[in-house]
């Protein structure tokens, strides 16, 4: 077998050495609980608003609009959730997408049971909303609109500038799930004119169980959770210093600069990968396309004739790592929410189809295995 090659980024990836360097020197030396006011308190906390400070300037955000949460679950959760506790006198009109993770699909789902009522957006087979959708969706009564910034499964863009100037033109808040975009495009809170943003450290060569939420200033949601005073009374729970750091270590090896550089990177992967399954007469169409609006780390295959389930283990018993769907799905026997939005579930598509994503630790060497490899178990496949 020739080296195990991971290609599942957009599920969760290795942590840098940079970032467990910086976790390892904080778990040694800074054990202090950042709410206290001795000494070690005070050390922790110094490290606790630095690393605000850094993932603040990474957004064009205030320090005081970052809430450290345990990753983009909560979140999400969070956003939604308490904006609709906080504003359900206001109206109970939500509107979301059909693509959306299940961290914002679920919420949704709790909140329609719970009198609410959520308009669920259309995508397009680019993954694409339609703005012209949007504007007629919103009502007087619109609370929140929460579209996510990079689908997690196929990769693609919304138009979130544009969006943030629609919403901001209503009564709703903006919330945006960006949780595969954090660290991979740049983000600017202000010029795209977002309310609420959600990410998770893990989805950038960090830690799990740690992310933020950016809550603009002016928004004042009460604590998810309910307990101490911590993140200025937004967030019970003491600071996880060490996994914070880390995180603030992440978005460093992420800055625009890095961002630029590894687009340029991921790109030659797509257009590898594409271009030797041409050259091998592997029979295929890219679900989205290879660079309008889509993300640069993802891109999403369908294999016709082949189950993804079946290339899925193929592919692993040979050492490469795919998806197949999301992480956090991919223990169901449903297909694709996000591909059956884009095509429709009668579309073979969707049974038929794998993600591959990439991160800073892959090289083109790991493309090259993936085409061989591919080509062989595909290829084999179609002559039983």
């Amino acid at each position: 077998m020739n080296k195990r090659i991971y290609l599942d980024n957009a599920g969760t990836t290795p942590m840098a050495p940079e970032v467990i360097d910086t976790m390892t020197e904080m778990m040694k030396n800074v054990f202090g609980n950042a709410s206290a006011t001795n000494y070690y308190g005070r050390e922790a906390k110094n490290i606790l608003e630095t690393s605000r400070y850094t993932i603040a300037q990474s957004i064009n955000a205030k320090d005081s609009e970052i809430i450290f949460t345990s990753g983009g679950t909560e979140s999400d959760n969070t956003a939604i959730m308490q904006t609709a506790m906080l504003r359900q006198t206001e109206g109970k009109h939500i509107i979301s997408t059909k693509i959306e993770h299940e961290a914002v699909l679920k919420p949704l789902k709790r909140l329609e049971k719970m009198g609410f009522e959520v308009t669920y957006l259309d995508v397009d087979e680019k993954g694409q909303i339609n703005l012209e959708d949007l504007k007629k969706a919103i009502r007087p009564d619109t609370i929140l609109v929460t579209i996510m910034t990079i689908n997690n499964e196929v990769g693609s863009v919304q138009p979130i500038k544009e969006i943030g100037e629609i919403v901001a033109e209503s009564n709703a808040w903006f919330h945006t799930d960006a949780v595969q975009a954090y660290g991979e495009i740049p983000l600017d809170v202000e010029e795209m004119k977002i309310d609420l943003l959600s990410t998770s450290a893990h989805k950038l060569n960090g830690p799990k169980l740690i992310g933020f939420l950016y809550e603009r200033d002016g928004i004042d949601l009460p604590s998810y959770l309910q307990g101490g005073d911590q993140e200025l009374k937004r967030r019970a729970g003491t600071e996880n210093v060490p996994a914070i750091a880390g995180f603030a270590k992440a978005a460093e090896l992420h800055s625009n600069d890095a961002i630029e550089k590894n687009r340029e990177k991921y790109l030659s992967f797509k257009k590898a990968l594409v271009e030797g399954l041409k050259e091998n007469g592997i029979d295929f169409e890219i679900n989205g396309n290879l660079e309008e609006n889509m993300a640069p780390q993802v891109i999403n295959i369908w294999f016709k004739g082949i189950k993804s389930d079946v290339l899925l283990t193929n592919l692993d018993l040979d050492g490469i790592v795919g998806a197949a769907g999301s992480a956090c799905t991919a223990g169901s026997l449903n297909p694709s929410h996000v591909l059956v939005a884009m095509f429709g579930a009668d579309n073979p598509r969707v049974y038929e189809s794998l993600r591959f994503s990439f991160s800073i630790e892959n090289t083109m060497d790991d493309i090259h295995q993936l085409v061989e490899t591919l080509t062989k178990i595909i290829t084999r496949l179609k002559n039983r």
